[in-house]
């Protein structure tokens, strides 16, 4: 009898659709990452004040010296090296034979043609030994599938479209630049090419914006030349974030798409003691049943740790109404922006005339298929700065609340999306994907008129900002599922931004 236990909410099947396309290379040598328990319990919502120092925070709520001497000591005993610790992550990953590692956590491994590609994918729970029982909480690396897909939507032309400057004026974002700001972008494929950047600002009128590629588990700034590629995502999330965002700095995060490589690069830039940055946009995503529960619950780790430094973390609500693009007839969010943690943005139509807002609804492209993501998360409970909103009750799931997505919403629907060059070519982009830039944006604005993070800051979403109706609430339209209405709904939570109104409240209770 094995003297292993079951790592919780490891358990998954092979993608749908997939061919077995034979068996891994056993000798080949992989990183795994080991995602380790806390410290000491971290605080509730209701509990965090001020932001802690990157310091203070590793040593309250990083990865506990015995946990890390465990793992490092089970690493030496069975030949496998440690090739990184990062104790505020928690995470710890370690180096050795693919076939050795798989037998030590019983992954069952098998290559599978997914999408064209052939990959290695697992089944089944993993195993933890007796050593490490308690202490990992994840183990990510075994399995290669994409994890995330991006929320962008092209059109050639169409004869509505925005630049960004034009879209935050519509919103009314302050008039202001947002200097020792950085804003970090989550990017899992494709890049950017530098003289589009430099050519976008010219068109603009406004300066150039500093954009640094960061490096995470040995992806680059790989741009394909293609701007129906994932090069769309990446230089749309640029070109938004860094044009209503003057002032502000740009680091765009590389990584793998994978679990592993998602996570590392949402922990490197959290825990970036260099650029700092403030807050975090993230444009891919999944839907809730498309990930374990352990990948959910390690990266929910991960953003509440950023509220604890006082980074706000923006995230894409979907691209594909209330099912997520699952095809089995039920509503499902997307994750990341399910996480309580993340400000989950969704989509609207927009109309203007003579620079002022005209109508603003739920986007629903009907036949073409694209609309907002917005619902109840399945995995996530409802947490307590929701409890006056109407969220409705979760299905499929032995939660009987559950957490209501999104919290609030930007132009997204590609009919009205944004102008943006990409390869060399002007193009309009929609999609969710641009509405989580546009808001990091304006929160990189608001952190330099503070002096100060507005940090996780959704009990004064759902109170301060409620209450004086410093967003434009959007009443008509539905996502599939769901219908907007008065206060919040899960279409587009709360609504669209009056930025200007929001910081003259953030001034004032921030006193």
């Amino acid at each position: 009898m094995s003297s292993k236990s079951i790592l919780r909410g490891s358990y998954r099947k092979h993608p749908k659709g997939s061919v077995l396309a034979g068996a891994p290379a056993s000798s080949e040598v992989v990183n795994i990452t080991l995602i380790l328990r806390r410290r000491q319990s971290a605080p509730e919502a209701e509990c965090i004040s001020e932001p802690l120092s990157y310091k203070d925070f590793a040593e309250l709520h990083g990865a506990g010296d015995d946990d890390i001497l465990a793992v490092e000591e089970f690493a030496s005993r069975h030949g496998f090296s440690v090739s990184r610790v990062d104790r505020g992550a928690r995470s710890i990953t370690i180096s050795g034979p693919l076939s050795d590692l798989a037998a030590i956590f019983e992954a069952k491994l098998q290559m599978r043609q997914v999408g064209g590609r052939t990959l290695r994918t697992r089944a089944g729970h993993l195993r933890l030994p007796e050593e490490l029982k308690d202490r990992v909480v994840a183990v990510l690396g075994f399995d290669q599938r994409p994890a995330a897909r991006t929320y962008h939507r092209m059109r050639s032309s169409v004869p509505t479209s925005y630049t960004p400057l034009e879209v935050a004026k519509l919103y009314a974002f302050p008039q202001t630049k947002a200097p020792n700001q950085t804003i970090a972008l989550i990017e899992l494929g494709g890049g950017f090419q530098p003289a589009d950047l430099e050519n976008y600002w010219k068109q603009l009128g406004i300066a150039n914006v500093p954009v640094t590629a960061v490096s995470v588990d040995g992806a680059q700034n790989a741009p394909t030349g293609d701007p129906n590629s994932a090069d769309a995502e990446v230089v749309l999330d640029i070109e938004v974030a860094g044009a209503v965002a003057p002032g502000a700095r740009i680091a765009v995060y590389f990584a793998p798409n994978t679990d592993q490589g998602f996570l590392d690069a949402i922990n490197a830039a959290i825990h970036d003691t260099v650029r700092k940055p403030s807050v975090i946009s993230i444009s891919w995503g999944a839907a809730e049943p498309e990930w374990t529960p352990q990948s959910m619950n390690a990266f929910n780790a991960a953003f509440h740790d950023a509220a604890l430094l006082g980074i706000t973390v923006c995230a894409a609500a979907g691209d594909n109404g209330s099912s997520d693009g699952e095809s089995d007839g039920k509503s499902h969010v997307d994750f990341p922006a399910s996480s309580p943690w993340v400000l989950a943005c969704g989509g609207t139509r927009l109309l203007s005339n003579k620079g002022q807002i005209q109508s603003e609804t739920v986007w629903n492209d009907g036949t073409q298929g694209g609309a907002t993501g917005g619902g109840v998360s399945a995995h996530f409970s409802k947490p307590s700065y929701q409890s006056k909103v109407p969220v409705p009750k979760p299905a499929g799931t032995a939660n009987s609340t559950g957490r209501g997505v999104p919290d609030v919403a930007g132009v997204a629907d590609p009919d009205t999306g944004y102008t943006i060059l990409v390869d060399g070519q002007q193009s309009v982009i929609g999609g969710t994907s641009a509405v989580a830039p546009l808001w990091a944006g304006l929160i990189a604005l608001f952190n330099a008129q503070l002096g100060k993070n507005a940090g996780w800051f959704h009990p004064t979403i759902y109170g301060t900002f409620a209450q004086h109706k410093t967003l434009r609430d959007i009443t008509s339209g539905t996502n599939g599922m769901y219908k907007a209405g008065t206060g919040w709904d899960p279409c587009t939570g709360f609504g669209t931004p009056n930025g200007q109104a929001m910081l003259n409240l953030l001034k004032i209770f921030s006193k």
